[in-house]
């Protein structure tokens, strides 16, 4: 099971990704996801809750991210677990995946409370499941 939960914050998009990532479903409704973010300047994914990530979307990943470049919107990972980072580091030589700092996240939303603030709130966030 999987879940994917957006914010949208000023001229960026969030979004959230939870559970375990993989086949057509979730890759389409990935993609879905943030195509609805074509007026962006960042589109954020935000991989700390995922469990595991698949093929499928790890395909989608490289067409959202030539997709958001031929749009002008900056593409972020962030904060992926350990398994998910080693899957997306076995596709460098296809992607070159941006993966962005808890720093760089708090500056591109403009965050001037301190960072545990941020972190709670964002874990805090309600979450919408997919099947």
């Amino acid at each position: 099971m999987f879940g994917v939960h957006q914010e949208k914050i000023g001229d960026v998009s969030v979004i959230i990704c939870k559970g375990r990532m993989a086949g057509c479903d979730a890759s389409l409704e990935l993609g879905d996801e943030v195509r609805r973010h074509g007026d962006a300047r960042v589109v954020l994914l935000d991989l700390s809750e995922l469990v595991s990530l698949g093929a499928d979307v790890i395909g989608m990943l490289v067409v959202l991210q030539v997709w958001t470049r031929g749009l002008g919107i900056q593409f972020k990972l962030f904060d992926p677990p350990l398994g998910v980072l080693k899957n997306l580091q076995r596709l460098r030589s296809t992607a070159e995946f941006e993966i962005a700092s808890i720093d760089e996240v708090l500056s591109l939303l403009h965050w001037s409370g301190p960072k545990n603030h941020f972190i709670e709130s964002v874990l805090k966030a309600p979450k919408l499941h997919a099947a």
